[in-house]
């Protein structure tokens, strides 16, 4: 599969291929696939975000309502809730108008691991609880919008399918203040376009950061699966560091992460350059398939570095890769850094050369 894609010679290394391919090694992802399962599998952990069981279900009937935000502007109590995942933590912020006159602000800490959707419907589940400390005269109408700036949020609640557990407790707490005469709409409103209700929200969502209590923990699947694929990356290092095969591609690609942050369009050229796998003579005499490794400019064996770096031949595709790297750094330029900064042109020069007509000559 890894020769076919990367449409390599078979004396390829595996180890090299995968690389290339960006695909890590069979048997550390069939691992990464067992412990994934293994961990989510276990209803027992309590740690992690699971669907809702079935007879936990909230009726089909029992939906909320999602409206457009001009039916729901003479409503009573607007809330607007936001939040955050950064670097230093998770959040969730709630500002609540009464009358339009700000009478709440809370705000909540989730667990580092929590990500920004479980923060936003921490916050919109939090904002419903919220409803209860808030006193009305009998005669004033229990009429509650919600505004929300995640669409994610909208969505899940409208999905059915949808049994998250925090999408079910929103959907059933609705449902139990519509029984006490409550009227909840929600609705969606572009983040950062001025509203202040919404940036209060952001603002106590990034200052819960600080706060040392913590109102939920439960991570989410997306989150273990992220976890699990470092390690197989990690893991994916050490074996590259490790083995003393495709020494030639690593020198272009030491390190698997930055690696998989690139976008390879594979040639049969460049393949032949990254590996030092191709129709030069220096391969084919290793093979006894010609009588001399010397390269047609008579200054050397015909390697892929002689290509790349010396053969007169290419003197001009050469040029043109010179000219646009020198702009930042000086001749010759490390095989790291012609991938990582100069992809473009160095798989140019690659596909410039032409191994058929020049290299395989006996």
């Amino acid at each position: 599969m890894n020769i076919k894609i990367t449409k390599a010679y078979c004396t390829t290394s595996n180890d090299a291929l995968y690389i290339l391919t960006g695909n890590a090694p069979v048997e550390l992802k069939t691992e990464e696939a067992a412990n994934l399962y293994r961990i989510t599998k276990d209803r027992q952990n309590q740690l992690l975000d699971h669907e809702t069981e079935h007879q936990d279900w909230t009726y089909p009937a029992d939906t909320v309502r999602i409206t457009e935000q001009n039916e729901t502007m003479e409503h009573t109590i607007h809330i607007y809730k936001d939040g955050s995942k950064t670097e230093q933590g998770v959040g969730s912020g709630i500002a609540i108008y009464v009358n339009n006159k700000l009478t709440h602000q809370i705000k909540h800490k989730l667990n580092s691991r929590c990500s920004n959707n479980q923060a936003e419907q921490t916050a919109l589940l939090k904002a419903l609880h919220a409803l209860k400390k808030i006193k009305l005269d009998n005669n004033t109408p229990r009429t509650v919008t919600v505004f929300t700036d995640s669409k994610i949020t909208i969505f899940s609640l409208k999905n059915a399918k949808n049994r998250k557990q925090l999408i079910e407790e929103i959907r059933r707490k609705t449902n139990d203040l519509e029984k006490e005469n409550w009227h909840i709409d929600f609705t969606w409103i572009k983040a950062h376009a001025g509203n202040s209700g919404n940036d209060l929200a952001d603002k106590l969502a990034k200052e819960v950061i600080k706060n040392s209590e913590m109102c939920y923990n439960k991570i989410p699947i997306n989150e273990i699966a992220r976890q699990e694929a470092e390690k197989t990356i990690a893991k994916w290092q050490t074996q590259w560091d490790a083995t003393t095969k495709g020494r030639a591609t690593q020198e272009y690609f030491p390190n698997v992460t930055e690696r998989l942050k690139m976008k390879l369009g594979l040639s049969p050229n460049l393949t032949a350059m990254l590996t030092a796998h191709g129709k030069t003579k220096a391969y084919l005499h290793r093979f006894k398939i010609i009588q001399s490794p010397e390269c047609f400019c008579k200054h050397g064996n015909q390697t892929t570095d002689h290509l790349l770096y010396d053969c007169e031949i290419l003197g001009k595709e050469r040029e043109k890769l010179i000219a646009y790297t020198s702009k930042e750094e000086d001749w010759p330029v490390r095989k790291r850094e012609l991938v990582n900064k100069y992809l473009k042109q160095f798989t140019n020069f690659a596909n410039s050369v032409e191994f058929e007509k020049n290299c395989s000559k006996t």
